[in-house]
């Protein structure tokens, strides 16, 4: 079997993307991250991939005038590296359906939230203002739906103060530690989109994995 490799996207610090990169080196992922591609020139996550030697792509979004004619070039540029998965990382383009179509089943993304509850921005604080008990995260597959498609897995923890600071450095820490854990499924094989389903070891997670 040939070694599992993915692509990251990302648009700024990369912190997720620094989690990966350690858990290649620990061996907790089995495979390599072949490309970190961004949309902004900027984003900290390219220093961090140059820094271990990972190929770098940067794809400005301002000088498209579609997002498909944005996504057909990023797809361009994938295509030379052949991903067995697409990783998203704090990358701040919607993706089209074009996009999604061509690399279905093969896209995870991960959300500061307990999906479906808080979709899109600033979940922190909406969770704070709701008075929520508990916050988390969420890794699933990518579809058309904004936040909306299948679940992988999730983690929580109990909501124990009003910082939003305080309150995002917790969310990292979970982040950081199932993330590999998801990608290394899927790279193993035992992580799969079935029928519309996410599946492990075959069994349907329709309402995701808790850890």
């Amino acid at each position: 079997m040939e070694k599992f490799t993915f692509s990251v996207l990302i648009s700024g610090n990369g912190s997720n993307l620094q989690a990966m990169i350690d858990a290649i080196k620990e061996k907790k992922i089995k495979g390599s991250i072949n490309c970190v591609l961004s949309n902004n020139v900027d984003a900290y996550g390219l220093k961090r991939a140059k820094k271990v030697n990972i190929p770098t792509e940067i794809l400005d979004h301002k000088k498209f005038n579609s997002r498909e004619k944005f996504d057909a070039s990023m797809i361009k540029i994938l295509e030379k590296y052949s991903p067995d998965l697409i990783v998203l990382s704090g990358f701040m383009r919607i993706l089209s359906p074009f996009f999604i179509k061509h690399y279905l089943g093969r896209i995870l993304n991960i959300h500061p939230s307990l999906l479906p509850k808080y979709p899109g921005l600033n979940t922190h604080q909406r969770v704070l203002n709701g008075g929520d008990q508990y916050h988390g995260i969420t890794i699933h597959f990518v579809d058309e739906t904004l936040d909306g498609g299948p679940i992988c897995a999730q983690s929580k923890l109990r909501v124990k103060t009003q910082s939003i600071q305080k309150l995002e450095a917790e969310i990292h820490a979970l982040e950081h530690d199932l993330y590999p854990k998801v990608i290394n499924w899927f790279g193993e094989g035992r992580l799969k989109l079935l029928k519309g389903v996410a599946c492990l070891d075959q069994q349907p997670i329709a309402t995701g994995i808790q850890i």
